[in-house]
């Protein structure tokens, strides 16, 4: 005797209320708008500092841009050949931006002079129109440090004489933080390059 099938019919409407369903619960697929970024303070730096080009750089030069600020040094032994790296990322995102700059501040200047920061911005094949490496006095480098929240400071024990942090800052075109990011690690830069296209896009 042959076995009996039974076909199931799903109405139409049904099915489209299942599809529809299924739509919602798929990740990327939601029409909500995404929430702006925090402000988490701002930044008005009162000094002026020296590119690698040795042209003057001032908080004048950013406004109405979107930038990302760190602190490293040329020596620096541990993490800031991979905050570079990372930070070339950044530069190479946005490569056709004329509003995104980058600027790197040596918490080192007695050694990283004009000349070593042009060297050293050559080796990373950067142009100092998107990307600021600067060096200044001490004390206002290390002042401008606390204004973007980061810390920078000597320290005979730590690797190469000087903690720093590793951190990203990111800046709006009005001059505000609105976000930290870990320089070190690719995922947190690639939140970063993603945070910068959403400030691109604020009215």
């Amino acid at each position: 005797m042959m076995p009996m099938y039974h076909r199931l019919v799903i109405p139409f409407k049904t099915l489209l209320l299942v599809v529809a369903f299924l739509t919602a619960l798929l990740p990327g697929c939601s029409t909500e708008p995404k929430e702006p970024l925090p402000v988490l303070g701002s930044v008005d730096i009162p000094y002026t500092f020296t590119n690698q080009d040795g042209a003057a750089v001032s908080q004048s030069i950013f406004s109405g841009a979107v930038y990302v600020a760190d602190f490293f040094f040329t020596s620096c032994p541990s993490i800031c050949p991979l905050m570079k790296s990372q930070m070339l990322r950044v530069y190479e995102a946005f490569s056709s931006q004329d509003d995104v700059l980058l600027l790197s501040h040596s918490i080192d200047p007695d050694h990283d002079t004009v000349e070593v920061l042009h060297d050293y911005a050559q080796r990373l094949g950067i142009s100092s129109n998107r990307w600021h490496m600067v060096t200044g006095p001490k004390k206002d480098i290390y002042d401008t440090a606390h204004h973007y929240m980061l810390a920078a400071k000597e320290d005979k024990q730590a690797p190469g004489g000087f903690i720093h942090s590793g951190s990203f800052c990111l800046v709006d075109r009005s001059g505000k933080i609105r976000g930290y990011y870990r320089g070190t690690e690719e995922e947190s830069v690639d939140q970063l390059i993603e945070d910068i296209k959403s400030l691109l896009n604020e009215s």
